[in-house]
């Protein structure tokens, strides 16, 4: 089924489904904000990260950009000053403020941002409905739940910076049982169908479908937890150069790096702050290069991105610890493929075969990030539920680790 067109997700059957959708997905991300003073939404601690209140402005951006300036009559900009300040990185659209800068934007306030996001509510009320932009919502959709979950880990990093340790949520993590001794999804190896089916929405770097060749292989039923991650680090495991990549090894020399981000000595920081930490969850916010050493020193190795969705096209992506409401994001554990953690795989972020970038500002949206970046499958528990599918694709630079990214094994057979 390898087809060299651009590939078009299916636009989906049921407008009103999308409509509610949209408006659950933006009451959501407003749910999630409302623990945040104007000055806690303002944070910028890094250039990976964003200001909560830039991203509530910069998903508002979007539906104005993409949709009300284009396809409802009349419609006039909020503040025609505002898409240099939330555009993001469409060069299409024009100049914009420096991604290292959005901290320095104490105006508008949250306040007005969130009137902002009132009037667009409004506004998009009479394109919801139309079955010519079905397509079009849906991305956005999609993509204020990418930000959704990036706002919730920038927060986390915000933060995490504070030497007090704020608390975004009072309350304490319930303990979780180990979990039994790790078990396997064999798999035989063959020609496995590779990327979206058409059915549904799909961002365009899911396709075009296409077969690969697999060898013998299984992938671990469950994820690696900080129980094991701490027996590594007992090991020497990050003073131990021949567990690592060089790039990794030369990170880990810079850095000073030796553990996962968020440790210290028994406790990790989390959205309800500083917090013992359960050796039986799944050790998260770990980078490429971790994982990868990891693998190592445990006798496996990461799996391939298609091995993985060759075993994923069985699971249900809406199981496993997801994100469901406005409540801290905290990985529990399970058997369950999707959830808890973002899994690193070892495949390069690339097109597949027959990919063409889309004409016209949407088209930025994935295409020219492949390069240099590595494959995550499954979704987190910072990840808005009915999110992922298995042929779903997101990608980090390999020293990157403030999302919630953990560790899956693999072998061969």
């Amino acid at each position: 089924m390898h087809r060299s067109e651009q590939y078009e997700p299916e636009r989906p059957r049921s407008a009103g489904g999308l409509a509610d959708n949209f408006r659950s997905t933006r009451a959501l991300t407003e749910a999630l904000v409302a623990p945040l003073s104007d000055a806690d939404a303002t944070l910028q601690s890094m250039e990976d990260a964003s200001p909560a209140k830039w991203h509530l402005a910069h998903t508002t951006w979007f539906w104005e950009t993409f949709l009300l300036r284009e396809h409802l009559h009349g419609y006039r900009l909020h503040d025609d000053r505002w898409p240099f300040l939330f555009n993001s990185y469409y060069e299409a659209e024009g100049a914009r403020i420096a991604r290292a800068s959005r901290g320095v934007l104490s105006r508008p306030k949250l306040e007005e941002v969130l009137e902002w996001r009132a009037a667009v509510d409004d506004a998009m009320t009479p394109l919801l409905d139309d079955p010519a932009l079905a397509g079009l919502v849906a991305l956005g959709v999609a993509h204020e739940q990418q930000h959704i979950e990036l706002l919730l880990t920038d927060i986390k990093h915000a933060l995490f910076c504070n030497p007090l340790g704020p608390a975004m949520w009072e309350g304490r993590a319930p303990a979780r049982t180990a979990p039994a001794a790790m078990g396997w999804h064999a798999h035989p190896g063959g020609i496995a169908l590779i990327g979206h089916d058409s059915t549904g929405f799909a961002f365009d770097n899911e396709g075009p479908r296409h077969r690969v060749l697999l060898e013998p292989f299984a992938l671990a039923d469950r994820l690696v937890t900080n129980g094991e991650w701490e027996a590594f680090i007992a090991d020497g495991g990050y003073r131990n150069p021949r567990l690592w990549l060089a790039d990794g090894w030369a990170w880990v020399q810079r850095e000073g790096i030796d553990a996962p981000l968020y440790w210290r000595e028994g406790e990790h920081f989390t959205h309800q702050g500083w917090q013992a930490r359960d050796p039986n969850v799944p050790v998260a916010h770990i980078s490429y290069y971790e994982a990868d050493a990891y693998a190592t020193w445990a006798g496996a190795r990461l799996p391939t991105e298609f091995e993985w969705e060759a075993i994923a096209a069985s699971h249900d992506p809406a199981a496993g610890n997801q994100l469901d409401g406005a409540a801290p994001p905290l990985p529990h554990g399970g058997t369950d493929l999707f959830g808890d953690c973002w899994q690193f795989t070892r495949s390069a972020y690339l097109p597949y075969p027959g990919f063409r970038v889309a004409e016209g500002a949407v088209g930025e949206y994935n295409g020219k990030f492949m390069s240099g970046q590595v494959v995550l499958r499954g979704a987190s528990c910072a990840t808005v539920r009915g999110h992922s599918r298995p042929s779903y694709r997101n990608f980090f630079y390999p020293n990157q680790r403030w999302q919630f990214t953990g560790l899956r094994l693999a072998k061969d057979a």
